[in-house]
């Protein structure tokens, strides 16, 4: 199964159509873009630790640092291992930010959201954005700024559909926001890894 994530399973047949590459490149970034719209979560958030903002501010300084560092470190290896294992891998690292971190919001510990959702989750969002970006670029040589704006509108598209997504979501798994989390970043996360 694993074989099927090889960098030598990426080359394309003579006739495989390159358009099929950019819907995938953007359901990973519309995924992902979620991170933009966290702040969704911060009353909730407050009122299920009885903390104020910044202990929960943060959870989303922490994935964003760790969007930047495993950008960073993370593009060797992608380049390496190909598109495919990184997909994966953003995926898997996203998915189990928000499995990780609705398992702290259920045991009161805030920490496990740090290390979920801010750690684990940063690195799927470093993993998972440099993935697709670099994959379309070398798919699209002919149009890198089309290549390029289509991954970036994913990302910025993935606010867009996260935050009123994550409100519905709340509103139908409990009465008080504070009670929908765990529910809700078990649906979210499961639901990334499929769109993934």
């Amino acid at each position: 199964m694993l074989q099927l994530l090889d960098r030598e399973r990426t080359v394309a047949g003579p006739r495989f159509n390159r358009w099929f590459v950019p819907p995938a490149a953007l359901a990973v970034h519309l995924s992902i873009g979620q991170v933009y719209a966290f702040s969704v979560f911060n009353e909730p958030l407050e009122t299920r630790f009885g903390v104020s903002a910044t202990p929960i501010a943060i959870i989303f300084s922490i994935s964003i640092v760790m969007l930047g560092l495993s950008a960073a470190f993370g593009g060797t290896w992608m380049e390496r291992n190909g598109p495919r294992k990184a997909m994966a891998l953003a995926a898997v690292c996203w998915s189990g930010g928000f499995l990780v971190g609705s398992l702290g919001i259920a045991a009161g510990q805030l920490w496990l959201v740090y290390l979920g959702y801010g750690l684990l989750g940063g690195i799927g969002l470093g993993i998972g954005y440099i993935s697709p970006v670099s994959t379309l670029i070398k798919w699209f040589p002919d149009r890198p700024g089309l290549a390029t704006g289509l991954a970036i509108m994913g990302f910025g598209g993935g606010a867009l559909v996260a935050s009123p997504l994550s409100d519905q979501l709340m509103s139908v798994f409990a009465e008080e926001p504070a009670d929908a989390l765990v529910p809700t970043w078990i649906f979210l996360g499961l639901s990334y890894l499929v769109l993934m």
